[in-house]
């Protein structure tokens, strides 16, 4: 069990299902997922999908199946894909984009996960030089990027340009329901213009285990034998999909608490001498600062006083990470303070 006196900042991955979810996951009925017949996994995928305005979603055990498996169900070994060069997709997902999908990668860089410059980027000409761009992906809210909303112009300016150019588009939304929350955005009009979105439970919503890819029908049935495929039919899975279903009714309003308290947190760091955060980009429950070169203190060492301290964060060598959830309340935010105030004193 988990010490209850360590502030857990490492990532939002780490929540544990509350005692209201547990009973919500024991009291699931079942069937065989494989065989489509388990209610609880269809409710969730019925109400991702409508959430999402698409006709149909797949739960699937991770966030990177869910990415991946759109890049399968748009791409053909040796097509290739557009991204930003910090995207989950092609950074932190094993090289599966190489790996399982075959295809190449363009990639574009902004310090706010736009993609400038797309246009030019595109390859769509008949010329065996090159690979065929056919899908492009963004990322919302945007990790690398310090967890920041993506802008809305600008998301319908790249969807709209591979539309008018027959080039599909995926979502990276990990985070998406923190990026509705931190917008007051539905999540429908944030997914609105991509062929495929996907969406993780198990971060800010705060469940164990899974995500989902949202699309057409023709899509989703793509994907789910491409899921098949990757090992990723699970049985009776309505024991988990029922965390993730009692998140979306109980979890999603509730993101917002995350948020002031990153917003905290960052307020608080920055007041620190030889650390500096970009308050700018603390808009949702993730915050990233950089330790002055000059600082008695490397990364590495900071995180190691923290730790000594009960507070557990990441990070290199300057760039470090702290990330808010469910299971940090205003108590852990004021020993996280006083951490920091005490390891870099």
């Amino acid at each position: 069990m988990a010490n209850p006196r360590i502030v857990d900042l490492r990532s939002d991955t780490v929540t544990r299902p509350t005692s209201a979810m547990r009973e919500a996951m024991a009291a699931a009925p079942l069937g065989d997922d494989v065989f489509g017949d388990d209610p609880t996994v269809l409710a969730l995928e019925a109400r991702v999908a409508a959430a999402l305005g698409k006709e149909a979603a797949l739960y699937v055990p991770s966030g990177t199946m869910a990415n991946q498996l759109a890049l399968r169900v748009h791409t053909r070994h040796g097509d290739e894909i557009i991204a930003h060069d910090g995207a989950h997709i092609i950074n932190y997902e094993s090289g599966a984009h190489a790996a399982l999908a075959g295809v190449a990668t363009r990639v574009l860089s902004s310090p706010d996960g736009a993609l400038p410059g797309l246009e030019a980027a595109i390859h769509q000409i008949d010329d065996p030089h090159f690979a065929w761009t056919t899908l492009i992906c963004l990322e919302n809210t945007h990790n690398g990027c310090g967890g920041v909303v993506l802008d809305p112009a600008h998301v319908k300016a790249v969807t709209d340009a591979a539309r008018e150019r027959g080039i599909a588009t995926h979502l990276d939304g990990a985070r998406l329901f923190n990026a509705a929350v931190a917008s007051a955005t539905p999540v429908s009009k944030l997914a609105a213009g991509f062929d495929t979105a996907s969406v993780c439970f198990s971060k800010g919503l705060g469940a164990p285990v899974g995500s989902a890819l949202v699309g057409s029908s023709a899509a989703i049935k793509t994907a789910r034998r491409f899921r098949k495929m990757y090992g990723g039919g699970m049985r009776q899975a309505g024991v988990i999909a029922a965390g993730a279903l009692f998140a979306l009714k109980h979890h999603v309003e509730r993101l917002a608490e995350d948020h002031a308290r990153a917003r905290a947190l960052a307020e608080a760091i920055d007041d620190l001498p030889g650390i500096s955060v970009d308050l700018s980009a603390v808009q949702t429950n993730l915050v990233y600062f950089n330790l002055d070169a000059a600082h008695p203190l490397d990364g590495v060492a900071l995180v190691e006083a923290l730790k000594a301290r009960g507070v557990l964060i990441t990070g290199g060598a300057h760039r470090l990470r702290a990330c808010t959830h469910l299971d940090v309340d205003d108590d852990g935010l004021e020993r996280t303070i006083a951490a920091f105030r005490g390891a870099l004193s």
